[in-house]
């Protein structure tokens, strides 16, 4: 099993599970790899480190040599080596993990009205029909039209992945 650390285009960071490099290569190949939040097949890979169990639990022999002291520790102004704090990385993942599952909550808890959205927002805002949570699509000027009448509407990118059933 090949777990590889993959990104899209639009720096979505995910990770892939294939039998074998030849897998992962193949099914990128048939545009079958795409990035989970954004459904873009323009997919690369990212560095990893191997998960290496050499040595695990074994103690340094006695007589190896401490490393040297750094620059920084002798008085020295040595410069710190740029790398990215792990702090970051979490939070990116956290935020994409909270985004899905914002939208999740959103498509559980509304009714998809589809190309629609726009009238019956309407009709909800101005008492003509039942008032409910929708969902569903509408053009730049519609938002706009709806924003300019009164209308609360929030515009939300659903990954296409969620717009599918899983298989």
């Amino acid at each position: 099993m090949k777990v590889l650390d993959l990104q899209c285009r639009q720096g979505h960071s995910f990770e892939g599970w294939f039998g074998s490099q030849d897998d992962y290569d193949a099914q990128r190949a048939r545009g079958l790899v795409t990035c989970p939040m954004c459904n873009d097949i323009e997919i690369t890979k990212m560095l990893s480190a191997p998960r290496l169990n050499l040595g695990h639990g074994v103690a340094p022999p006695a007589d190896a040599p401490e490393a040297a002291p750094s620059a920084a520790s002798e008085g020295g102004s040595a410069l710190p080596v740029p790398t990215a704090s792990s702090t970051e990385l979490p939070s990116l993942v956290q935020m994409q993990a909270a985004m899905m599952n914002m939208v999740r909550h959103v498509m559980a808890n509304t009714e998809d009205v589809g190309s629609q959205f726009a009238e019956e927002a309407r009709k909800i805002h101005y008492g003509e029909a039942q008032e409910r949570n929708i969902r569903g699509q509408a053009t730049r000027e519609e938002t706009e039209a709806l924003l300019d009448e009164g209308i609360d509407i929030l515009p939300l990118p659903v990954p296409a992945a969620l717009k599918e059933p899983l298989q």
